[in-house]
Formats: structure tokens, C-alpha cells, sequence
């Protein structure tokens, strides 16, 4: 029986390179009947602009080999078989563990991660040369029940303006979900506790301007109807779905770069699989310069430490990280007060 595996050409920095796509019609989001062969030529299409958000950096692929809506799982490492062109650098985790991890430099190895049937992208936001300390300040928009995108456009303005305060040039994009992310180029000489710091010291500056709207809580259960500033996500080993990364959601959305004077009138279902080459073609990457001027977080480190003298002390980290200096119990308050 004839193989159904197509070869796709595709155009790189070394010329074109022949990508092997077995069962190309396996559909991953079923709703819309986009199969894994439409996944690859979506990665062609946007392929220079997703190198430059997401190549030269270590990398977690969001494996679905059933499609969207069966299981999935991470691969970090790149599996035996990858293609030459498809490298890895050695990262050290929260644990203190060093492992390899993948890592993307042209678009013939997207294209191959599609073929390993990826759909989301999660790039570490420091670069393969030196991965301990980060280039981008990330901070993760994520609107709360009860809220949604519309809620997070007022705080995504008012952190453009609390950054710029700090001397940071920031960009946007949506998440492909219900929220906004928010970078900003820095240079890389601090480690990631040190940006873990700057970003919450820029959340708390944000919660104090909108405390009705915004919140740096922790735990779910004291969020309320606000929209939480994910400050963890600022840690080594956390990611967030890359610029032009496919999600695993039934409309087949992207995490999509826009310029700021987009963002009151976006609407994140719009930007999908389907739609986002075009869009690029036409309007172009909004984030193509982005790491142009780089900035420091030296003015968000002196919030910092105004802050720790004003008593406001270290955040919880995320349960599977050790045990960290300065951190408060990790015990939800309800229960803490019930064991008291």
C-alpha cells in the first residue's frame, strides 16, 4: 500500500530543505477539519516571523498525537531521529538537573516539530548562548472568571505606561486564549530571580494604579473578578506559548503579536491558523524590532526593594519548585486559617 507521507519544501537561511510529513491528513482541530499537513504549511507561511519570536531559544514542543482533543504531552529534548538542523542546548532546571533542550533555528524545524505532531510552541525567554539569563521581561495578562479580553486591554495600557516609567519599551500579543502577554527586551545580565523580582515589583505597581481591576494574588480563591498578573510566569523552566504559536483550542486561535493602536478594537478569535498569514503578509510583525534597544530592569529592581522595605516581602512559587528563600507557606488561606 502506497505511503500517504507527503515532502514539503521549505525555504530557510540555508536554502530550501525537504520536510517529510507522514499521515498529512490526520485532523488535529476537528471542529474546523485542520489537519496536520495545514498545521506545516501554516509554519511555511509564517516561518521567518515564528524563527525570529521563537528560534535560538530553548524550547518545549506541545505534543497531540490523537489531535487537540485527545492527550497530549511536552517534549523538551529532541528525540532520536531529529533531523541535523534540529539542535539542543544544556538548560538547568528548578531542580538543579541540566537535560537538553530543544531549539529552533529556521523554519524546515518547525515544520518537523509539526511533523511530531506539536501544535503549541513554549519558548524560554533567554537565548541558547547564554540560557540563565533572560532577554525578555514577560508578563501573562490572564483575566479571571467572571472577566475577560476586553478587561485585559485597560491593564495591558496602564503596563505599557508602568514599563515605559521604567525605562522598558513594550509589545504585545494576544494568547491565543482569553488574555494578553506583554514583553519587553531587556539585556541579558540579570539571572531569572532577579526578573522574577522586576515583575513583581511591575505587578504590584500595576495592582496599586487599578486595585479593582487588577490583582497579584496568588491564590485562586482571592482573586476575585480581576485580571491576575501571572508574575511566575517570570521563573526558569516557565513558558508561555510563543508569537504565532497555534493553540490547542477548538477555533484553531494563534498567539498573535499586534501593535499597540490594534489593541482596543482586537478581538483574539480572529487571529487563527486560517487567518494569520495573510495578516502578516499584509500588515507585517509587529514585532520585528523588537530587540532592537533593550532595556534594564535596574528601576524595577529599586521597586523591589522599596517594596521589601515597606514589608512587602517574596511571593509563592509554583508547587514544584523547592523551597525557596523568603517565601511565604505555600497553604491556600482558607486552609491555613482552618488549621490554625
Amino acid at each position: 500500500m502506497a505511503s500517504e507521507a507527503v515532502v514539503l519544501p521549505v525555504p530557510g537561511p540555508h536554502g530550501p530543505r525537504d520536510v517529510r510529513i507522514s499521515s498529512p491528513s490526520r485532523v488535529l482541530w476537528a471542529e474546523l477539519g485542520i489537519t496536520k499537513l495545514d498545521l506545516a504549511r501554516y509554519l511555511i507561511d509564517v516561518g521567518d516571523a515564528f524563527v525570529a519570536a521563537n528560534g535560538d531559544r530553548p524550547l518545549s514542543l506541545q505534543r497531540y498525537p490523537a489531535g487537540i482533543d485527545g492527550e497530549m504531552f511536552f517534549s523538551k529534548n529532541p528525540p532520536k531521529g531529529a533531523p541535523e538542523y534540529v539542535r539542543s542546548v544544556m538548560v538547568v532546571y528548578p531542580s538543579a538537573r541540566s537535560h537538553p533542550q530543544l531549539i529552533i533555528d529556521e523554519p524546515a524545524a518547525a515544520v518537523w516539530a509539526a511533523q511530531m505532531n506539536t501544535v503549541v510552541f513554549h519558548p524560554w525567554p533567554s537565548r541558547a548562548a547564554n540560557p540563565d539569563n533572560p532577554d525578555q521581561l514577560r508578563i501573562d495578562l490572564d483575566p479571571q472568571p467572571g472577566t475577560d479580553f476586553d478587561d485585559a486591554i485597560p491593564a495591558a495600557l496602564e503596563l505599557r505606561q508602568v514599563l515605559a516609567e521604567a525605562g522598558l519599551n513594550a509589545f504585545i500579543k494576544t494568547s491565543g486564549n482569553r488574555g494578553l502577554h506583554v514583553f519587553a527586551p531587556i539585556e541579558p545580565i540579570r539571572e531569572f530571580l532577579d526578573v522574577r523580582h522586576a515583575v513583581i515589583a511591575t505587578a504590584r505597581e500595576l495592582e496599586r494604579r487599578m486595585p479593582d481591576k487588577v490583582t497579584t494574588s496568588w491564590w485562586k480563591e482571592e482573586r476575585g473578578t480581576k485580571v491576575f498578573v501571572d508574575f511566575n510566569q517570570a521563573n526558569r523552566d516557565r513558558t508561555m506559548a510563543g508569537a504565532y504559536s497555534p493553540r490547542a483550542l477548538a477555533h484553531a486561535p494563534v498567539s498573535c503579536p499586534i501593535e499597540w493602536d490594534e489593541l482596543a478594537n482586537a478581538d483574539p478569535r480572529e487571529f487563527t491558523i486560517v487567518t494569520v498569514p495573510d495578516r502578516l503578509r499584509s500588515v507585517g510583525d509587529p514585532w520585528a524590532r523588537m530587540h532592537d534597544h533593550p532595556g534594564t530592569i535596574d528601576a524595577l529592581l529599586s521597586w523591589w526593594e522599596r517594596d521589601l522595605a515597606a514589608g512587602l516581602g517574596e511571593m509563592p512559587f509554583p508547587p514544584d519548585y523547592p523551597k525557596m528563600p523568603g517565601e511565604p507557606p505555600r497553604v491556600q488561606p482558607s486552609r491555613a486559617r482552618h488549621l490554625e
